[in-house]
């Protein structure tokens, strides 16, 4: 096989290929992960629906969804098309990295943004679920983004490979520094929600599953899970309650009652958490704390940093914000959103650092031409 046919058609098929396959193990850890399965137990995938295991020959990347026709053989309940659209999205991506990058990076570059994309995606469609990022993907990410730029430099335009890793470290802190401090201005202008209601309605605090299940806040029509709401130590959930009742133990009220992050408070008196197993009663007013955004995405543009570098992340931070911002107000104003409804960011920043793997340092040059030709 000559050089010119192995570089133009061969190679670019064998990374397309590759992409399916590790798109298939992705389809793993987006559906285990976030529901506390281990990734390699059991070995082979399994339906979804009925827990059949999938034998390796109706487990062929792509080929085997579109065979079945998006349905298990066994059970015959249809398999969602998101499978087939994670292993054809990692196939492109890692194709369009092989294109773009190995002429400059060469083969390791290649492998260690092929890695660096695999967790780009696992996140996105983990975060569209359950609004969450998993700290083996964000933490796990960025100890490989410090380790590839220490040994790959020129992952960070550099040949020395301290020079890597500082750039890579830079570059995390960066981000860490720069989205925590956007968490902790959001908190401040966003991070309450006020539910007032015309009469007294009932409110309801409780583990329904038991002991071991998260417990739930029921205000009226209003559900919470208790993570949700006491995220920080000083988070308070302020009501003004008629009438309130410890297992069903009627109370007697004169001032306030608040709940707090390991208990509750009445009338100004600490009352532990552990000692009551469900509070109830009637309030008129609620004012519910909230996160404006998740410590997972702070820690996930961490992650973006260590792979590519500080300009990086301030690109990837801004691009995303307009990009969720415009997607989030069209789905606000469509009707498919409440208005209340927490958005994932983290998509929208995997998106951002995607742009510029292929065209961001472009943009950064002009941008910054353009800043310096405004006070030239």
């Amino acid at each position: 096989m000559s050089p010119v046919i192995a570089f133009t058609y061969f190679l670019p098929a064998i990374a397309f290929v590759m992409g399916a396959c590790i798109g298939s193990f992705l389809n793993v850890v987006i559906y285990r992960l976030p529901n506390d399965l281990k990734v390699n137990e059991p070995k082979r995938s399994f339906c979804p629906s009925c827990k059949t295991q999938i034998p390796f020959y109706l487990n062929i990347p792509l080929v085997s969804w579109v065979m079945l026709k998006g349905k298990c053989k066994w059970c015959g309940k249809g398999i969602a098309f998101r499978y087939f659209l994670v292993e054809l999205l990692t196939a492109i991506c890692f194709l369009a990295i092989w294109k773009h990058s190995f002429p400059t990076l060469g083969i390791f570059g290649v492998i260690a943004l092929w890695v660096f994309l695999a967790l780009l995606i696992s996140a996105t469609f983990i975060d569209f679920d359950h609004f969450i990022i998993p700290d083996s993907i964000t933490l796990g990410g960025l100890v490989a983004g410090l380790i590839f730029s220490f040994f790959i430099p020129e992952l960070h335009k550099h040949e020395v490979m301290w020079r890597g890793l500082a750039q890579s470290a830079l570059g995390a802190g960066v981000g860490y520094m720069m989205l925590w401090m956007i968490v902790l201005m959001g908190k401040m202008m966003f991070g309450k929600i006020s539910h007032v209601f015309e009469e007294p309605t009932q409110f309801e605090i409780s583990q329904p599953g038991g002991e071991e299940e998260t417990i739930v806040i029921q205000l009226g029509e209003h559900r919470y899970e208790w993570h949700e709401v006491f995220f920080r130590t000083w988070d308070r959930l302020e009501m003004d309650v008629q009438e309130v009742y410890f297992d069903d133990k009627k109370q007697d009220m004169k001032d306030s009652f608040r709940v707090v992050g390991d208990g509750f408070e009445l009338d100004g008196e600490k009352i532990e958490l552990g000692g009551i197993l469900k509070v109830s009663g009637k309030c008129t007013k609620a004012v519910v704390p909230r996160e404006a955004m998740g410590f997972g995405d702070v820690k996930f543009i961490a992650m973006i940093g260590a792979f590519l570098g500080w300009q990086a992340v301030i690109f990837t931070v801004f691009a995303a914000s307009i990009i969720g911002a415009v997607i989030g107000l069209l789905q606000k104003f469509s009707g498919r959103e409440d208005w209340s409804r927490p958005l994932p960011f983290g998509p929208y920043l995997a998106l951002g650092a995607i742009i510029w793997l292929f065209t961001g340092p472009l943009v950064w040059f002009w941008y910054m031409g353009l800043f310096r030709s405004a006070f030239s």
